[in-house]
């Protein structure tokens, strides 16, 4: 599932991946968080956290992923992945390249780093 994380500006869609995330997560928590943002503002930021608590994905759910970055390709001027999954961190490290706007993945330790970063 995806929860919505509260305590940052309205222009930081901020959310965390628990136990295995699935395509209904995207469709019914992610896609609307980023949508009613952008409704207020132009670009926006993501702060993506995958703690202790994510298992996994599905196979849906990674497609649903594509289909969010295909689809907004210029409205993220910050994306934060923070995660202590290598596959994830290399996933973001090797693509988030071709991403307009900053990339940066963090550590589970350095959530509030992560925090930090996305509204500076």
């Amino acid at each position: 599932m995806i929860r919505k994380l509260e305590g940052l500006p309205d222009n930081v869609v901020a959310v965390s991946g628990v136990g295995e995330v699935s395509s209904d997560d995207y469709t019914s928590t992610l896609d609307p968080a980023i949508e009613a943002a952008l409704e207020k503002h132009d670009r926006i930021r993501l702060l993506y956290f995958l703690g202790d608590d994510f298992d996994r994905y599905s196979g849906g759910a990674m497609w649903q992923d594509t289909k969010i970055g295909l689809s907004h390709w210029t409205s993220f001027e910050k994306i934060a992945v923070v995660t202590d999954e290598d596959w994830i961190e290399n996933g973001v490290k090797a693509f988030g390249w071709m991403i307009p706007g900053e990339v940066k993945t963090f550590d589970n330790d350095d959530l509030d780093e992560a925090k930090a970063w996305i509204v500076s």
